[in-house]
């Protein structure tokens, strides 16, 4: 039997990065919060590659910020290089990534999570929920104790029933050889949560030294950097470069003579691997045709020799891992520190979510990052931050807190999971966003940082310059509506920016609306009476020169909004819905979608079934309120 060691508001079952930013945002809003981990030393470690970011990815650590959150803010103090994406494409599409120290990242936020009030840190592994009449009351560890709490987040990450494959060779592992979480799969299985089998995988650590650098290309940061959180205003970490080869002819002959011992063909897999960031082994079968795959060269961190090699994950058996390595230029003498591997793990399905992701079946119980079936730091923390506001908001009696799709990319996925599910580990992608426009990385303030500030985890401090910089850029905006320009003044200017002149006069809005006009153009022969920073004179462009397209994307977010506004009853029998389709009333019994918006979204609904689901939902709505009336 198990004895009581210690009663919390909410306790948080796993240190990644979900469960990191999960109990921080519990914690901030004053909730006596447990974090829960296997092993103190990995706390938000980074058991595959060292970076944050990246397109769509990048755009959540932003909103992360936003709404108070910690990722941006750790890796801006960490990071060894910053670089800008597509930076030769539109806004929507900037995607800001940073290599990070991973040693130097997980030690800041574990000293941030020692440090933070509300919050106790405690090492031990979970194996059983206690579920009292449909709710979650509280966890027993493997040493027999006992927590109590009025919710509770699950962030396991790959350590359910984790088992890592290399060749020939399997056994029950965490990543990065930890020990794995078995009984607590079979407790959740128990409850009555049903469990998915996923695969991901990471390439082998090689030694710095053993690098011929001189055969590679070079990819360094840049020199204008720009940050991840809204309150680093500058930087002085040095950058590292990363290096650049491709895989040869022979690196695609081994794998091809060796294929018969490759877990992922031999069928020693059964976990389904992630879609968007295939093995090398993987790549090379279905790719047959392309003579050679990129291969990135990632310092780990300013004080270790490791080097991550991006692009050649792999869970081939040792002796082939290094003939591919080998094959690499650049690599013909690279001696590998850590052999890459295949690790699987059980996952929920996530259609048993509601949209704050508290679990339908177990009142109280909240899941979050890779045990919904993502892959990925930042869709882990992204998830992370939405549980642990909403399992606060619970155990103080508030309305859970969910983010629209118009609203951010932490609401298109965690939509996508919970109405779509998926079949493979789920990766935020900026294509998943209807409105990728709406959701840039430049302002993910503007759109989150006043829920934020409502749900009580953005100081007074930062919602002031929040509010100020917003100002500012409507006084800019203003101003250049109403400063009416002559051709003779705008001469020079326009000359510089090679645009045609003007034959009449204008206002100077009009003038930044033409692509060849940056700000800074206009701002030479127009300079602003406000002080703006860079951030603000790039909002001020982006907003003149995206107006049409952006009205565009706002006139379909009031259409959405609408059949958002629409919501379903919670006690409705989809089987009695006459006239629906039997595929129909099966998803939407088992998704129970909150608004006519989400049913929408569910794949097997069909418009003629959202048609009738709207005249279903109209007669409801006049039974009921003629019920209230007559009562």
């Amino acid at each position: 039997m198990g004895y009581v060691a210690g009663e919390f508001d909410v306790i948080v079952i796993g240190a990644g990065h979900a469960g990191c930013e999960s109990a921080l945002a519990s914690a901030r809003m004053g909730c006596d919060t447990l974090l829960l981990t296997i092993n103190l030393d990995m706390v938000a470690f980074m058991p595959c590659n060292p970076s944050i970011g990246g397109p769509a990815k990048g755009h959540v650590v932003r909103e992360i910020d936003a709404l108070g959150g910690e990722m941006g803010r750790h890796i801006d103090k960490t990071f060894i290089q910053m670089r800008m994406l597509n930076t030769g494409k539109g806004p929507a599409v900037h995607a800001l990534r940073a290599q990070a120290d991973k040693f130097a990242y997980q030690h800041l936020m574990k000293k941030t999570i020692e440090e933070t009030p509300n919050l106790t840190l405690r090492q031990g592994m979970a194996e059983e929920l206690i579920v009292e009449d449909g709710k979650c009351v509280g966890i027993l560890t493997k040493t027999g104790a006992e927590y109590r709490a009025k919710a509770i987040v699950v962030t396991t990450g790959t350590y359910l029933r984790g088992k890592i494959i290399m060749g020939e060779l399997m056994y029950e592992s965490g990543p990065n050889n930890q020990q794995p979480s078995v009984r607590l799969s079979a407790s959740l299985k128990e409850h009555g949560l049903e469990l998915i089998r996923f695969k991901t995988g990471t390439p082998p650590r090689v030694n710095k030294d053993t690098i011929d650098f001189s055969k590679t290309e070079i990819q360094p940061g840049d020199e204008k950097l720009k940050f991840f959180s809204h309150e680093t205003e500058s930087s002085d970490n040095e950058q590292l470069p990363c290096w650049l080869t491709y895989t040869s002819e022979e690196t695609h002959r081994i794998i091809n003579d060796n294929l018969h011992r490759a877990p992922m063909f031999s069928g020693a897999i059964e976990g389904t691997g992630p879609r968007y960031c295939p093995s090398i082994e993987d790549k090379i079968v279905r790719f047959a045709d392309k003579p050679k795959h990129q291969v990135f060269l990632e310092p780990e961190g300013k004080h270790t020799s490791e080097y991550y090699v991006q692009g050649l994950s792999t869970s081939m058996p040792e002796d082939v891992q290094l003939k591919i390595v080998r094959s690499v230029p650049g690599l013909e003498n690279a001696e590998i520190m850590r052999n890459g591997y295949a690790i699987e793990y059980d996952a929920v399905i996530p259609t048993q979510l509601w949209p704050t992701l508290e679990t339908k079946v177990i009142d109280g119980l909240f899941t979050a990052g890779q045990i919904n079936g993502t892959s990925g730091y930042e869709e882990a923390a992204g998830q992370g931050i939405i549980a642990g506001i909403n399992a606060a908001r619970k155990v103080q009696g508030k309305e859970g807190v969910i983010i629209g799709r118009e609203q951010g990319y932490i609401g298109v996925m965690i939509d996508d999971l919970v109405t779509k599910g998926t079949n493979d580990p789920y990766r935020l992608l900026t294509s998943r966003a209807e409105y990728r426009l709406l959701l840039r990385h430049d302002n993910a303030d503007l759109r989150l940082t006043p829920l934020g500030y409502e749900i009580g985890l953005i100081t007074e401090e930062r919602y002031g310059k929040f509010l100020r910089k917003k100002e500012l850029v409507e006084l800019e905006l203003e101003r250049l509506r109403n400063t009416k320009v002559k051709p003779d003044d705008m001469k020079v200017m326009l000359e510089a920016a090679s645009s045609a002149q003007m034959t009449q006069g204008a206002d100077a809005l009009s003038l930044l609306r033409r692509p060849e006009v940056t700000y800074a153009h206009l701002e030479s022969v127009l300079p602003s009476p406000y002080e703006l920073s860079d951030e603000m004179k790039e909002q001020v462009e982006i907003q003149i020169k995206y107006e049409g397209y952006i009205e565009k994307q706002l006139l379909q977010v009031e259409r959405l909004n609408k059949m958002e506004k629409k919501k379903m009853p919670e006690d409705i029998d989809y089987g009695d819905v006459r006239g629906l389709a039997s595929e129909a009333k099966q998803k939407l019994s088992v998704i129970r979608p909150l608004s006519i918006g989400q049913a929408s979204r569910i794949a097997g609904v069909t418009p003629a079934d959202i048609s009738i689901l709207l005249v279903y939902l109209e007669h409801y709505n006049r039974v009921t309120a003629a019920r209230k009336s007559g009562s």
